[in-house]
């Protein structure tokens, strides 16, 4: 007889707790997610927002003509000048000097440019309603080149703008009227860069910051605070590790809290005159408010004010340039700007 046929034997099967677990490719795996920016373990960003570009040139509808100017070959951090048309209405000596303008522009130190269309198209509003001559900076963004590539790079752009080694901020700019200005992560940046001149030498003689106006700034801290919102909140918490790896303080690193225990004392801020800005609708707003009333109780000899729009949300003057509180705003810089 033959021997009976076998059916052929099934392989020992693993409980799901034994099977090893799948790799995952770097080059897909998330580190931080957002709706503007996605930055990957292999160390690829994808930025969602913010990289739209426009180039300078004349603006009809201000007068106003840009050009771009780079200030650092190695790194290509680069600067818009902006200069207003009423310059064409003095000649030689009889020109006048307009104040200088540095902006910072904002995008959490991550996203958008000095180029953007956003940036463009309000720095030629500001230069022509304000009569000064605006630098508008392109720092590198984090997290391809992290905190301090950003202050430093708008430390350079600083120096490089008051020591007017360009023909048209040596023809044009008043290197003795000095203002700062930026919003969110540009705003930031104006605090760190006007302690930065308190602390430090390296404005050639004559340069002086007149003053400094900060817009719905970008800051943080370990404690929350009273009417912060969460989602906002969680949102640096995840994305400063990112931006600055190297803090050792986390959330109260001096450059994003400048409240926290151990920062440069407000006193230190290089300018005579400040303006924080903010709305009813910024998620910033608890963190501006805090801190203009930390720089008023400072004891800085300086004159500090407070502007609260009602009915905006964050840097909502950007995108809405018609909306009456932007235009209100925008009132109060050009008198700011004027010295009033």
């Amino acid at each position: 007889m033959s021997s009976p046929v076998r059916a052929p034997e099934s392989p020992p099967v693993s409980s799901p707790e034994c099977l090893p677990a799948p790799a995952m490719d770097p080059a897909t795996k998330l580190r931080f997610d957002s709706p503007l920016l996605r930055v990957y373990e292999d160390g690829r960003v994808e930025r969602l927002f913010g990289t739209e570009t426009t180039p300078p040139g004349f603006d009809a509808a201000t007068g106003v003509t840009s050009k771009d100017v780079v200030i650092d070959a190695a790194t290509g951090v680069f600067a818009r000048l902006y200069v207003p048309d009423l310059v064409a209405a003095g000649s030689g000596s009889q020109r006048k000097k307009l104040p200088i303008l540095v902006y910072f522009h904002g995008g959490g130190l991550v996203l958008d440019s000095a180029a953007s269309p956003t940036y463009h198209r309000y720095l030629n509003s500001v230069a022509s309603k304000a009569g000064v001559l605006a630098v508008s900076v392109n720092y590198r963004l984090a997290p391809e080149h992290p905190v301090p590539a950003a202050y430093d790079d708008s430390w350079a752009a600083l120096s490089w703008a008051a020591s007017r080694d360009d023909p048209w901020l040596s023809e044009h700019g008043d290197a003795g009227r000095i203002f700062l200005a930026g919003d969110s992560g540009g705003a930031n940046i104006v605090h760190n860069i006007a302690i930065m001149a308190g602390t430090r030498d390296g404005l050639p003689p004559g340069a002086r910051i007149e003053g400094a106006i900060i817009f719905h700034p970008m800051y943080g801290g370990k404690e929350a605070m009273d009417g912060e919102a969460m989602d906002m909140r969680a949102i640096t918490e995840k994305l400063w590790p990112i931006i600055c790896p190297e803090s050792a303080d986390g959330m109260d690193d001096p450059r994003l809290n400048p409240l926290a225990r151990g920062a440069p004392s407000l006193q230190k801020l290089a300018c005579r005159r400040l303006l924080v800005c903010s709305a009813d609708g910024d998620f910033a707003l608890p963190r501006a408010a805090a801190y203009y009333q930390a720089v008023k109780a400072s004891g800085w000899p300086g004159t500090v004010e407070w502007l609260e729009s009602k009915g905006g949300e964050h840097v909502f003057f950007l995108s809405k340039p018609e909306f009456d509180p932007a235009m209100q705003l925008m009132n109060r810089v050009v008198a700011f700007l004027a010295g009033n």
